[in-house]
């Protein structure tokens, strides 16, 4: 349980320094505000000179309060301690910050990248960083809205604001920034795609499945299926691959059953026996 806590602690750590990287080499000296609170902390900044860090633990610590007595704990530990070391780590970097490059595509691209693999290995570690998290769901709570339409709302007009502050074009760089952050966020989450999920639909299905195991060992699970134009039951069978061994499936389909039905999609992550294994469960953040 230590362990786990220690872990999961140091992973909120790593990740939120690799967001401030992100934030204090590219993001905030090229004047882009890419949403969230880090984006409204950048506007103040240039606008003031007051410390983005300081900024942004301004406008989190009473959302943080005000989400934990509306909300209740769904905010835990973790987003507390992320929000508040990420805040640390802007001001800290902000004293050796910058501009790395000139280029403000370059920026855009480099901040969003950083910014979204540490927000991502934040989030995988049980952590947040808050802000516009809080911000949307307080907003669900008390308009008619869902959770990702507020989050929609709440970082639009945060870059509609650095729009009117620092022009148009800085505003269309923040959307570039954005877009790429949530990539790296989702890469970072889900992984990259290493596996095949294959579903068979076969007139055919018990000696495809029994070749599948038999050449490949891997494991087959036969789903109950009905045509809906024939109304006849048919077994499909699901059987996760990696990507080497795509061509073999289908060969052995097309070996045994030239007429099957084969839908072959990506899998982001796979968990159990002969891909990785399950993790322990995790205590609550």
């Amino acid at each position: 349980m230590a362990r786990r806590i220690v872990l999961g602690y140091g992973g909120v750590l790593v990740g939120v320094a690799i967001t401030a990287l992100g934030v204090s080499f590219f993001l905030i000296p090229a004047k882009i505000a890419a949403g969230g609170v880090s984006g409204l902390a950048t506007v103040i900044y240039h606008l003031t000179g007051f410390p983005a860090g300081v900024i942004m633990l301004l406008l989190n610590l009473p959302l943080f309060i005000l989400s934990w007595r509306v909300l209740g704990s769904i905010f835990g530990a973790r987003t507390l301690f992320g929000t508040v070391a990420l805040s640390l780590f802007v001001d800290l970097f902000n004293r050796w910050a910058a501009p790395i490059t000139e280029d403000l595509l370059l920026a855009a691209i480099y901040g969003g990248v950083l910014s979204g693999i540490g927000l991502g290995i934040a989030f995988r570690s049980g952590g947040s960083t808050g802000g516009t998290d809080m911000a949307a769901q307080l907003l669900a709570r008390f308009f008619p809205t869902s959770v990702g339409q507020a989050l929609l709302l709440v970082d639009g007009a945060v870059i509609v604001l650095a729009g009117a502050v620092f022009g148009l074009e800085l505003a269309m760089y923040a959307l570039i920034a954005v877009f790429i952050s949530t990539k790296a966020i989702d890469l970072v989450q889900e992984g990259q795609s290493y596996a095949k999920a294959c579903l068979i639909i076969s007139d055919h299905p018990e000696p495809i499945g029994q070749a599948i195991m038999e050449q490949l060992e891997r494991g087959v699970t036969s789903l109950e299926g009905q045509g809906m134009y024939t109304r006849h039951g048919k077994d499909v069978l699901l059987v996760i691959v990696s990507r080497m061994e795509i061509a073999a499936i289908k060969r052995i389909v097309a070996s045994l059953d030239p007429k099957a039905f084969v839908i072959i999609h990506d899998v982001h992550e796979v968990l159990g026996e002969g891909f990785r294994r399950l993790p322990e469960a995790a205590e609550r953040p």
